[in-house]
């Protein structure tokens, strides 16, 4: 069996490659090995390295990024994580004991093990993310920053102008920003503007449980969106959330809820590394095209009568 040539630009996106008869066979500077897995008879495929999600430069196998709220206690906060399968993990920086004198849920993360994404969830202005940051950087979590500047109390929903305000200022201090926004496409392009590393939209707001809302502007970002990696943030509900949102084109999926609030938070995590790997080979092998009429599965020319 001859596959397709796949090939995956830098921002994780697949592109199908078209056959042209004789045409010379270049090889792409970021392939996607697709191959059988041995004895599997050619039917499993296994995506490569290639296809690692990078952001500002760094490569994540692992495209699912877990929180680390709402846990029970610290024990099941690390069996969850590694459950997931999750390399970066993001901790709130006003909501951790930075003392390391006193037990820490930072006690239940081990930092060579992980990549420690601190944020600035409780944050209601741009003052107060920034210096959440930089608190987080003076006390050795990391240069890296998600930030949440909270604008409403009611939905959660982000002030996306003071985060625009506080992703430029952080960019200018040297962080890596990670901004939590809606899923306004003006604002996902004005913080790409400002230095975003990457653009974090929500899919239904914070602890919802929702999955994606409203997939049609989502869709649209994604469209339009491809200076940086996207990873939807928020509000998704169980695994098939998190296939739907990969198999959208997304380069990555963030959650905290979906997994502490399940009555078996550690299943649930091993739920959503599935189907995070599953959505993300859904979208590079490319769903068939939908049809209005049936189409019979096993051609009928040649069928004896």
């Amino acid at each position: 069996m001859i596959a397709q040539p796949v090939r995956i630009d830098e921002f994780g996106m697949a592109h199908r490659e078209p056959r042209i008869a004789n045409r010379p066979r270049v090889r792409s500077s970021r392939p996607v090995t697709i191959r059988p897995l041995p004895g599997d008879g050619g039917g499993c495929f296994k995506i490569g390295a290639m296809d690692e999600l990078k952001i500002a430069g760094k490569a994540f196998v692992s495209r699912l990024i877990v929180g680390t709220g709402k846990y029970k206690d610290g024990a099941e906060t690390k069996a969850a994580i590694e459950a997931s399968g999750a390399e970066m993990v993001t901790v709130a920086v006003r909501r951790v004991e930075l003392d390391r004198s006193k037990q820490s849920l930072l006690d239940f993360i081990d930092p060579k093990r992980y990549f420690l994404l601190p944020n600035t969830a409780g944050c209601f202005t741009a003052e107060e993310a920034i210096r959440a940051a930089r608190l987080g950087r003076e006390v050795g979590l990391s240069d890296w920053v998600k930030i949440e500047v909270i604008g409403d109390m009611a939905t959660l929903y982000p002030d996306v102008q003071a985060t625009v305000e506080a992703t430029r200022v952080l960019v200018k201090e040297g962080f890596t920003v990670l901004p939590y926004t809606t899923d306004d496409i003006v604002f996902a392009k004005r913080l790409i503007d400002a230095g975003a590393a990457a653009v974090m939209p929500l899919g239904a707001p914070i602890g919802t449980g929702l999955g994606i809302a409203n997939t049609y502007t989502l869709r649209m970002m994604r469209e339009l969106v491809r200076d940086v990696p996207l990873i939807v943030d928020a509000g998704l509900g169980t695994a098939s959330d998190a296939a739907l949102a990969m198999e959208m084109g997304f380069d990555g999926v963030l959650l905290n809820t979906a997994m502490a609030a399940s009555k078996q938070p550690v299943l649930m995590a091993s739920a959503m590394k599935k189907a995070v790997d599953a959505g993300r080979e859904a979208f590079l092998a490319g769903r068939m095209g939908k049809k209005l009429y049936a189409t019979a599965s096993s051609p009928l020319e040649g069928i004896s009568r």
